[in-house]
């Protein structure tokens, strides 16, 4: 469990990061929106790890159903995530948006221990959950990126994502800890969890400042929604809003790859959240340094590179036996993709839109990404139900070559 015992703490860790005569500053906000991030990434990959496997074998749904809840897990954010990053832009606020939403997520967590296993009712409850990561993910990269300097945006984000992944390293641990002694006891998991989500809220409302942000002119005109939808007008953005919308309609969720290897090597069921833990070390690990890498050799490149190692995946699952080196190759790939992909997005989006839109420009790009997963997992799943799982994967491993083709024109002409 990770704990925060003082201010001073942070303080510490933000004065190990930024230690030494050379290399990346990230500020005390970044270091606290990580630790807020990191509680509460504890308490949903708590959720997450264990809900394919009881909605596929405790709930009973077929893995058309599974990948319409999939799909809204992914997706739903994308409804509100333009509301909270346009509010917070609009208000000049992003601090409350954000703990808005981390709010409404933490009680969510409460009501899936009421709620039971109707099939329904979980639907609702897990569009409310993602409703609240969508209002508070482009508020808070918002903060994150006023707080840095723009040479150093994809470090302040792979330091982040670190921390953020500490917690979804985390979370299975819990997960297969409580199961491991209490099997099945799904209400005491959910109570757990949102003891965590409310620590993470505690974070940001207490600890976390505003990031200082430039003031309008006195005549400005009152923002609204019409800026933010016309920077799809601007090249540079819309060519990075085409490369993630492409590429995010062929990429499966991290679900059907678990419970591809799950049933593949036949594992125990009480081990199936080990597998989030295992992409999640990967990810952990490589989300700072790749976040460099990026802001020396070009962020467009190692977004590009990252899809690379999810192609890799798929290749995996496609071949004719996984064994257990395979299921390790398949997660230390996943979880390099990730680290290669989703702060560094952010950091690319960061860099493209003026500070007085940077929530509505990131909650954009976050909302193309969110969009085109829903409609991917929801293909995936119908794919899988009619032709079978291998097949599904074939038709994903080819559309993603084709994706990737597109997005690597797109990002050229943003200059990416």
């Amino acid at each position: 469990m990770y704990r925060v015992e003082s201010s001073g703490t942070l303080v510490k860790a933000h004065r190990a990061l930024t230690r030494g005569r050379v290399g990346p500053r990230v500020s005390s906000t970044v270091v606290l929106l990580g630790v807020c991030s990191l509680l509460t990434d504890i308490s949903s990959e708590m959720v997450s790890a264990v809900l394919p496997l009881w909605l596929i074998t405790v709930v009973h749904l077929q893995p058309i159903q599974y990948g319409i809840v999939d799909g809204l897990y992914q997706g739903a954010a994308a409804f509100v995530r333009l509301a909270g990053g346009f509010v917070g832009d609009r208000r000049g606020k992003h601090k409350g948006v954000a703990a808005f939403g981390y709010g409404l997520s933490a009680v969510c967590k409460l009501a899936l221990a009421a709620v039971g296993s109707a099939f329904g009712s979980i639907t609702a409850i897990i569009m409310l959950d993602r409703s609240g990561k969508g209002l508070r993910t482009a508020p808070r990269d918002a903060m994150i990126s006023m707080a840095s300097r723009e040479e150093d945006l994809g470090s302040s984000f792979g330091v982040h994502r670190a921390m953020d992944t500490v917690g979804a390293l985390l979370g299975p641990l819990v997960a297969f800890g409580l199961l491991a002694i209490a099997p099945l006891a799904f209400d005491t998991l959910f109570l757990v969890s949102f003891c965590f989500a409310i620590a993470g809220l505690g974070v940001i409302v207490l600890l976390v400042r505003e990031p200082a942000r430039r003031r309008p002119a006195p005549d400005a005109e009152p923002l609204r929604m019409r800026a933010a939808f016309a920077l799809l007008r601007e090249p540079r953005f819309r060519g990075l809003f085409v490369a993630a919308t492409v590429l995010g309609l062929a990429t499966t969720s991290d679900g059907f790859i678990y419970l591809t290897l799950q049933r593949s090597l036949d594992l125990d069921p009480a081990l199936f959240p080990l597998l989030f833990t295992g992409t999640a070390v990967t990810w952990m690990l490589l989300a700072a340094p790749v976040g460099r890498l990026a802001d020396r050799v070009g962020r467009g490149r190692v977004l590009l590179s990252g899809y690379v190692l999810l192609l890799a995946v798929y290749a995996v699952l496609l071949g004719p036996s996984i064994g257990m080196a395979g299921l390790f190759v398949a997660l230390f790939l996943l979880g390099a993709y990730y680290a290669a992909t989703d702060g560094v997005l952010m950091a690319l989006g960061s860099g493209h839109v003026s500070e007085t839109l940077r929530g509505s420009g990131l909650a954009l790009l976050g909302t193309a990404v969110s969009v085109a997963r829903l409609f991917a997992s929801v293909l995936f799943g119908a794919l899988w139900t009619w032709l079978g799982i291998q097949t599904a994967l074939a038709i994903f491993a080819g559309a993603l070559v084709v994706a990737m083709a597109v997005a690597a024109v797109a990002l050229r002409d943003a200059n990416a």
